[in-house]
């Protein structure tokens, strides 16, 4: 599966954005999705995941109630509605897929920005 990214833009601190992720390839419904990010001179930190069937969710603490994943598998679309952001929100965001049953992320996207002003 190939993934792409985009919605990354710059957002004033307690605004909005949301991210897409368009999956094209083998069956999107096979795959878990994730969102991840990487800010400057820090490692690249998990943010959200949602299930093959969009009913399980995992989040991150510093995103948790903020943040929401979604997906539309007649799109072939991921999403990450981003609300209430902060400057430390601010960060190069990766959609990354794994297959049903593997234990890896082991398809990635390229990363689109957000950068979030105070």
């Amino acid at each position: 599966v190939q993934l792409q990214a985009s919605g990354g833009g710059l957002v004033q601190a307690g605004g909005s954005l949301r991210l897409s992720c368009a999956a094209s390839g083998r069956a999107f419904r096979s795959y878990s999705m994730a969102w991840f990010r990487q800010a400057p001179g820090k490692e690249r930190e998990f943010v959200a995941s949602i299930d093959w069937g969009g009913v399980g969710t995992n989040y991150a603490d510093s995103v948790k109630g903020r943040f929401t994943v979604s997906r539309d598998n007649a799109k072939n679309t991921g999403y990450l509605q981003m609300d209430s952001v902060t400057p430390e929100d601010t960060a190069v965001y990766y959609c990354a897929a794994q297959l049903v049953g593997d234990g890896n992320w082991g398809y990635w996207g390229q990363g689109t920005q957000v950068t979030v002003s105070s």
